[in-house]
């Protein structure tokens, strides 16, 4: 934990402190506050991070577009501390990269628990390294460098997104239930709802169907059960 390097973007500097001291309360120590987009950003390009703590509105710009960034180059976990809080709202943040979506007024204990919980995780990911490769129909899913192939072109999958790939990939043909996915990607002491779940299936979707997403062929639902990668219809 005192080895873990912080950003927490938040225009509100009482909420950015509160933060900070909750989480050096937790041990961590290295922690960087900026309260703009573009001193964020700037931070993001040159900087590597263990943990984002994004707000969403800022007052020059807006915090999706800084997970957006993020994504490029990192699959550090990331956190939306934010007033929005409609569902749509929270779909839009993790469409855009999140690992966990806070909304204001938030309890400090619940915000610790869940930052442990996703350093725990993110930490041990790193611990074995298999250099496995899956390939399964038209692509190809390379487990230790996080690259996915789709009919010859590579792209870095990362975050929650890979983590599901993979899920499905060495469980092939197997359905797998929500609850499964669940405890699988997101851990027992994670809060999350359905909405999580289909949004982060949907695009995976986009990544590895031949066609239309939205009439998945080889991503398929299995209506009341769950979910099972299978191959492709012809």
């Amino acid at each position: 934990m005192e080895e873990t390097n912080i950003l927490i973007v938040e225009d509100e500097l009482a909420i950015a402190e509160m933060v900070e001291i909750i989480l050096r309360k937790e041990n961590f120590r290295h922690i960087v506050i900026c309260e703009t987009y573009q001193k964020a950003s700037n931070y993001i390009s040159n900087m590597h991070y263990d943990l984002y703590i994004l707000d969403i509105m800022l007052p020059d710009g807006v915090g999706l577009d800084l997970a957006k960034q993020i994504r490029f180059k990192s699959d550090a976990p990331i956190f939306f501390l934010t007033a929005k809080e409609s569902d749509a709202d929270k779909i839009r943040g993790f469409m855009n990269g999140a690992d966990d979506y806070i909304t204001k007024p938030f309890n400090p204990l619940e915000l610790a628990a869940r930052v442990k919980a996703h350093m725990k995780r993110y930490t041990s990911s790193f611990k074995a390294s298999d250099e496995k490769v899956y390939k399964f129909g038209h692509f190809l899913l390379d487990k230790g460098s996080a690259e996915l192939t789709v009919n010859g072109e590579k792209s870095i999958v990362t975050g929650k997104l890979f983590h599901l790939l993979l899920l499905f990939c060495e469980n092939a043909g197997q359905i797998l239930s929500k609850e499964q996915i669940f405890l699988s990607i997101w851990g027992e002491d994670s809060y999350i709802d359905d909405n999580t779940i289909m949004v982060h299936i949907r695009r995976l979707r986009e990544k590895i169907e031949q066609k239309n997403p939205s009439n998945p062929k080889q991503l398929i639902t299995i209506r009341g059960i769950g979910y099972k990668l299978v191959n492709e219809e012809k």
